[in-house]
């Protein structure tokens, strides 16, 4: 009887210990709010691994998105924007466009725009309206993305939130200000240009305008419109975007350094770039064998998610079928209709492609690609040589980069043919591409930790901290005139200046004075 009542004090001894540590446990979960409006899925792949990733490693994770995740792990809770517009582009709308000076305009007005729907959809949504319902310092920490919604700071400053920002694609160049880091445009390309780092003198003039011109504009014509929809959503009282994005403690970038280059960044900006690669799963047993027993390999076509490969038109849909009727090589295709017209036997097509799970067969010779920077890594880090036709934002920018570093050759799609198709293709296949991409796929792969586990613990870290205020360069509070040292520069010249005319008046004192000694040595 004795060793029975024992035992029992021993059980309810263990579940009080057990419900303790529940407690605690329990007690250090981060309450943590995602705000991501923009209707492109190919953004969210970015940002998803990671409010997934924060969920499974016990936080409570709100997230407001037109995506809602179809199987949440615990703690994840959706607030579903209603989306009216969705983008999904068709070939015909670039025809006849070509990357000009104008390019980087008209990209930034249709982000613009895009934007501006985005903020005014989400300040009245449903799901904010519930959100907005927990008190100031409700969320321990706002991820949010840093794109084109500003707007959403101002409901971080409501909730009293920290904010982490996340940018799917290299920094906007108004994105450097509010993290203290340095615009370089003599080598750092401005995002919608899409140059390499190795700019000759034109290159870099023109880089220089368009970086500097954006950020202007983005001052002049995004922040007025973000305070507009602020102060409709929220009355008067608010501060400036242009104010509030000063309180971004931390970006995640959807970058590396082995793919894009190494860039000056300061500890508040890291480079996450990979988050949503993951280890190659089985194929079914249809594309097994057909990459199993493809003799010379496979070359894979695959343009992303919001470009319709069936609305390229006829005669460059014909030419370039006609240039892989010529390869020997197996070739699988993201095509989202039943039947490509003119199809060669060595041509197979598929309306969806398991694209990370077929990149990883060693069999895959070359990626074609728009040079969207989620494909993009997932052909980096399989080690496949690529061919890039970018189209529009940033997939120009991608693609250069790659090129620089021999791991890519770029396709113009204003003059794709199937001469110029067969000869980007053929170059692709040789050794050395092969072996470049093998390169760049170590570097990108080889890291401390995984990238999804970096990003986790640096939203933890700042969560804790309150805003991680030690990680802020006291740089994003200086003018821009201070932080160029434009003062400095100025007075130096000043100094130089009075020096300078001092010197100028002295001179024309002595030269003065100089004739009058000469005439009377003539009289003596």
């Amino acid at each position: 009887m004795n060793l029975y009542k024992m035992g029992s004090k021993c059980n309810w001894m263990w579940l009080l210990l057990f419900s303790l540590f529940s407690c605690l446990d329990t007690s250090h979960s981060l309450k943590i709010l995602g705000l991501f409006p923009h209707p492109a899925i190919s953004h969210f792949q970015f940002f998803h691994p990671i409010l997934r990733g924060l969920a499974e490693s016990g936080h409570n994770v709100d997230v407001i998105s037109p995506y809602p995740d179809a199987q949440p792990p615990f703690g994840y809770t959706d607030y579903p924007l209603a989306s009216n517009f969705s983008i999904t582009l068709d070939f015909n709308i670039f025809e006849g466009r070509r990357l000009s000076f104008l390019l980087p305009y008209v990209d930034f007005s249709y982000l613009y725009a895009y934007g501006n729907d985005a903020c005014r959809e989400t300040l009245y949504s449903d799901g904010l309206e519930q959100v907005l319902k927990h008190p100031p310092g409700y969320y321990d920490v706002i991820l949010m993305e840093h794109f084109n919604t500003d707007c959403l700071m101002g409901v971080a400053y409501k909730l009293k939130a920290p904010v982490v920002a996340l940018c799917s694609s290299a920094m906007m160049p108004w994105h450097y200000e509010r993290v203290g880091a340095p615009l370089i445009p003599s080598y750092i390309s401005a995002l919608f240009l899409g140059q390499s780092q190795q700019m000759d003198f034109g290159a870099r003039l023109g880089n220089w305008v368009a970086t500097h011109s954006l950020n202007l504009l983005y001052k002049l014509w995004c922040v007025p419109a973000a305070d507009e929809l602020l102060l409709q959503r929220f009355g008067p009282g608010i501060p400036s975007t242009a104010e509030l994005v000063k309180n971004t403690s931390l970006i995640l970038l959807n970058q590396h350094f082995s793919l894009s280059g190494p860039k000056p960044l300061p500890p508040n900006v890291i480079e996450v770039g990979g988050v949503h690669v993951r280890q190659p799963k089985p194929l079914s047993s249809q594309l097994q064998q057909l990459l199993d027993n493809a003799e010379h390999g496979v070359i894979v076509i695959s343009w992303g998610s919001q470009l319709k490969a069936h609305s390229l038109n006829s005669e460059k849909r014909d030419g370039l079928l006609r240039a892989l009727a010529r390869l020997k090589q197996q070739v699988i295709w993201k095509w989202e209709n039943e039947t490509l017209p003119n199809q060669p036997s060595n041509v197979h097509i598929m309306k969806w492609l398991p694209q990370r799970d077929i990149l990883g067969h060693p069999n895959v010779r070359i990626f074609f690609t728009h040079g969207g920077l989620l494909g993009l890594t997932e052909g980096v880090s399989s080690g496949v040589p690529l061919v890039g036709m970018p189209i529009c934002g940033d997939q120009f920018l991608n693609i250069a980069s790659l090129v620089e570093r021999g791991n890519a050759v770029k396709l113009d799609f204003a003059t794709l043919s199937e001469e110029t198709v067969f000869e980007a293709l053929s170059l692709a296949l040789n050794p050395e591409y092969k072996l470049n991409a093998q390169r760049i796929a170590t570097a990108y792969n080889n890291r401390p930790q995984p990238p999804l586990d970096t990003a986790v613990w640096w939203v933890e870290h700042v969560a804790e901290t309150r805003g991680a205020p030690l990680l802020q360069p006291s740089a994003v509070h200086l003018s821009r005139f201070v932080y160029y040292s434009l003062d400095v520069y100025s007075a130096i010249a000043g100094v130089l200046l009075i020096i300078l005319i001092s010197f100028v008046a002295l001179w024309r004192l002595c030269c003065r004075s100089k004739p009058k000694r000469k005439q009377k040595s003539k009289r003596n």
